[in-house]
C-alpha cells in the first residue's frame, strides 16, 4: 500500500466525486471566506477594486464590519456600501454563509437527496431553518425556468405521483383504479437521449400535449407511449409511438426507456429518503431531481455549478 499523507488526504484518483469533502473543508473553511468568495465572485476580481454603482466608474473598496452583524464593501472615494449577498438567497439570512454552503454541497454530493431532517442534524439548526433552506435553493437556484427548450430525438411520458390506494379507498362507493388516479398529482416529462430532462407538475392528466409543446421545440423527434393526449402532437412532431398495451416497451430506436429511467430515480428517491411528499412541494423536488440530472455530465462539480448559480445576477 502507498504511503498517504494523513495530515493532507487527497481525493483518490479513482473517486468518481469531483468535489470531496476534503476540498470544501480546504477551500470554505469558515463564514469569512465564504463571504469573500461571493464578494470576488460577483463584484471584485482581486477583491480590493469593484464598479461603484454611484461613482459609476472603477474605485477601491475597503471592508467594514457593521452593527448587525453583517459585514459591507464601502467606496473609499463616495461611502457607497456594497453588500455581496444582496439579491441572493442568502439576503437578510442570519444563517451562516459556511452552513449555506455546506447544505448546497450535501444537496450536489447526493444521488438520492438529502432530507430536511438530516440537514438539521447535519449543520445543527433548526427543522424550521433546514426546510426554508432547502426550498430556497430547491426553487431559486435548481429551477428550471430558465432552462432551453429540448430538441433531437425526445422522449416524453407522465407519471401520477400520491401514494397507493388503502383499504378505505377501496371500501368507499363507486371505488375504480381510474378515480383514485384522478386524485394524485400529475407529473409530465420529457427528455433528450443523452441530454437534459424537463420535469412539472401538471394540473390535469390531458396536459400532456400542452406540457410537450411549452418545453420541446418544433420539428423534434417525440417518443412517447400510446397514451392519448399525445395524438395531438402529430403534424407539429415527428412522432413515434410504443405500444405498451401489448406489451411492447422497445421496437428499434422507438422506446421511453429514458424517461422511464428518470421516473424510477425520482420515485425511489422519493420513497427512500422523504417517505411522502405532498402536491403543493412536489415541484421543488423535481427542480432538484432534474438539476442534478442535467448537470450529471457537468466539467466541473456540481456544487461549483450551482454556487456560480447562488452568485449570479438576479
Amino acid at each position: 500500500m502507498p504511503p498517504v499523507d494523513r495530515n493532507n488526504p487527497k481525493r483518490a484518483a479513482s473517486s468518481e466525486s469531483k468535489w470531496s469533502l476534503m476540498e470544501f473543508q480546504r477551500t470554505f473553511p469558515d463564514d469569512a471566506t465564504c463571504l469573500d468568495w461571493l464578494w470576488r465572485t460577483r463584484y471584485s476580481e482581486d477583491g480590493t477594486h469593484a464598479e461603484c454603482p454611484k461613482c459609476e466608474q472603477v474605485r477601491v473598496f475597503k471592508k467594514y464590519e457593521i452593527k448587525n452583524r453583517g459585514t459591507s464593501w464601502t467606496c473609499t472615494g463616495c461611502g457607497q456600501h456594497v453588500h455581496p449577498t444582496a439579491g441572493t438567497i442568502f439576503h437578510k439570512s442570519s444563517t451562516s454563509l459556511h452552513l449555506w454552503f455546506y447544505a448546497m454541497y450535501l444537496m450536489t454530493s447526493t444521488r438520492c437527496g438529502i432530507s430536511a431532517k438530516q440537514l438539521e442534524r447535519e449543520l445543527g439548526v433548526t427543522y424550521k431553518t433546514a426546510w426554508r433552506m432547502f426550498n430556497l435553493i430547491r426553487n431559486e437556484l435548481m429551477s428550471q425556468d430558465d432552462d432551453e427548450p429540448l430538441s433531437g430525438e425526445v422522449e416524453a411520458d407522465e407519471m401520477w405521483w400520491g401514494g397507493r390506494p388503502r383499504l378505505k379507498d377501496k371500501r368507499q362507493p363507486g371505488y375504480s383504479g381510474a378515480a383514485f388516479r384522478e386524485r394524485k398529482a400529475t407529473v409530465f416529462g420529457a427528455v433528450e437521449r443523452g441530454g437534459r430532462v424537463r420535469a412539472t407538475v401538471g394540473r390535469h392528466r390531458t396536459d400532456a400535449w400542452s406540457h410537450v409543446e411549452r418545453h420541446v421545440l418544433p420539428a423534434t423527434t417525440i417518443y412517447t407511449d400510446e397514451y392519448r393526449p399525445y395524438m395531438s402532437l402529430r403534424g407539429r412532431y415527428n412522432h413515434k409511438r410504443i405500444n405498451h398495451t401489448e406489451a411492447v416497451y422497445v421496437s428499434g430506436d422507438v422506446h421511453t426507456q429514458t424517461i422511464e429511467g428518470f421516473w424510477s430515480l425520482v420515485k425511489n428517491g422519493l420513497h427512500g429518503v422523504y417517505h411522502s411528499v405532498s402536491a403543493k412541494w412536489l415541484q421543488g423536488y423535481l427542480n432538484e431531481y432534474a438539476w442534478r440530472y442535467n448537470h450529471r455530465e457537468d466539467g466541473r462539480a456540481q456544487f461549483l455549478s450551482l454556487l456560480l448559480r447562488a452568485a449570479a445576477p438576479s
